[in-house]
């Protein structure tokens, strides 16, 4: 009898436990306030990997704070057609013809720090729950491309010094279990006001709608 109470005593559950998580998640990604001229085609894709550190702040445990480390690769396939001068600068002009081109796009790569409010209905021996998770993501582009397959060639540049180093935006995570909606709506342009079509500054944000992982 004695053993038998041993086994269930080290069996009792964690009340100080924490939801530090694994997460993975692909998205849809869109190109918000790109005006008239720019079309999206295509099926532009983000790809998101990273750990979150849960910090509880009250003692049901679920209300929690989350900062974590990821890293994202995102593409957006769309009509503007990035090329350079012969001074290195570069420049925007729209393609009119999609039957001219079977392939124009730029792609990021970036370093995240997501920081979230985090509700959800777990408790310490259930671990299939509802979560809301609210929040800000800081990033930091460590590469960006653009490729361009056409009649003009092949086209290809990395580091475009135009594209902003720094992206942040807000992002909400809903859901139950390991499946969960996930929205990024960018705060900032992808572009720095020197890239601009006729003095129109290209003021487009990223925002990708898709789906969210957890892993304890």
């Amino acid at each position: 009898m004695h053993g038998i109470a041993q086994e269930e005593t080290s069996k009792e559950v964690d009340s100080l436990y924490k939801e530090d998580q694994l997460y993975a998640g692909i998205t849809y990604n869109l190109l918000g306030k790109r005006g008239d001229n720019i079309d999206q085609s295509g099926f532009s894709l983000g790809f998101h990997l990273g750990f979150i550190k849960d910090m509880p702040i009250n003692k049901n445990r679920n209300l929690a704070i989350g900062i974590g480390l990821g890293y994202s690769a995102n593409s957006y396939n769309q009509d503007l057609f990035i090329n350079q001068n012969d001074t290195g600068d570069f420049l925007y002009t729209i393609l009119e013809d999609s039957e001219t081109y079977s392939k124009n796009k730029f792609s990021t790569h970036l370093i995240e720090i997501p920081l979230e409010f985090r509700w959800r209905t777990s408790t310490p021996s259930e671990y299939n729950f509802w979560r809301i998770y609210a929040g800000i993501k800081l990033g930091y582009t460590l590469i960006n491309t653009s490729k361009y397959e056409g009649d003009l060639g092949r086209i290809k540049f990395t580091s475009n010094n135009d594209f902003n180093r720094f992206q942040y935006g807000l992002t909400l995570s809903a859901g139950y279990n390991t499946w969960n909606v996930h929205v990024y709506y960018g705060l900032n342009p992808i572009l720095k006001e020197d890239a601009e079509i006729d003095g129109q500054h290209l003021d487009f944000n990223a925002v990708k709608i898709g789906l969210m992982f957890y892993v304890l």
